[in-house]
């Protein structure tokens, strides 16, 4: 299934208020860890895929990027990342991450940030990623933890006095779509084990170079405390994968 929520006006006004959407970078939580998965970018060719307001495009670019191609479907988003962007190297297409088509070998990095998990078939998308990939590219996402992703409902368990008691756990095995409820909204998501992410990518030609769950770091803290529950348990895991060389 192919959503596009984000064209929806009410949702994306709610989301442009977020703390990611306003601060960029530097507010989402999990970004010292992505950063850290990064190769160097220098002289290399680029695809950002779910790139919303294009934070990633214009820091690979501010790190060395030859060119950039970022993709989203939202047409909103895109306006956005247009209006934050002066750089003719960063090109945007409007379009369905499931249905990229780039000629072989074009990219030297993909990055995918917190994208994917709306992604119903991801062993077609790494099938994808590795056709576009040059010889030992590299391939950076991350997605929503499969143990935030396993129940629907996302959320914590709480006590008598709303206090939150443990992030509850269940059907993990039970793989597929759920209907899950983000920003006052009814949003589709797929759930994946971690050994489908893992799997799909080696099954694809890609060597996994390393795997993180990262928290919060304490700058992020002092400055958002509403992340200080982030490090009961993970919400993200971000993944590092490199093209298998012939």
């Amino acid at each position: 299934m192919k959503q596009n929520k984000y064209d929806d006006h009410s949702f994306f006004e709610k989301y442009s208020q977020m703390a990611r959407s306003t601060g960029g970078l530097d507010a989402a939580g999990e970004w010292p860890a992505l950063r850290a998965l990064l190769p160097d970018l220098s002289g290399k060719s680029v695809l950002d895929l779910g790139c919303g307001y294009g934070w990633h495009c214009r820091y690979a670019r501010e790190n060395g990027a030859r060119y950039v191609v970022g993709v989203d479907l939202s047409e909103k988003m895109l306006e956005r990342a247009q209006e934050l962007t002066e750089d003719e190297a960063i090109t945007y297409r409007r379009l369905a991450i499931e249905d990229i088509d780039f000629p072989a070998g074009q990219f030297d990095v993909v990055i995918s940030s917190l994208a994917i998990h709306y992604v119903e078939h991801f062993d077609a998308l790494c099938q994808k990623v590795h056709h576009c990939l040059a010889e030992g590219g590299s391939f950076i996402l991350s997605v929503e933890h499969p143990i935030f992703t396993s129940r629907a409902e996302q959320d914590w368990y709480y006590g008598p006095q709303g206090e939150r008691l443990h992030w509850p756990v269940d059907n993990y095995q039970d793989e597929g779509l759920r209907q899950a409820r983000f920003l006052e909204t009814d949003v589709v998501k797929y759930h994946r084990t971690v050994a489908t992410y893992m799997n799909a990518l080696v099954e694809a030609g890609f060597n996994i170079m390393k795997l993180s769950e990262p928290q919060p770091t304490q700058e992020a803290l002092d400055k958002y405390p509403e992340m200080k529950d982030e490090t009961r348990r993970p919400i993200f895991l971000l993944i590092a994968a490199a093209k298998r060389t012939q």
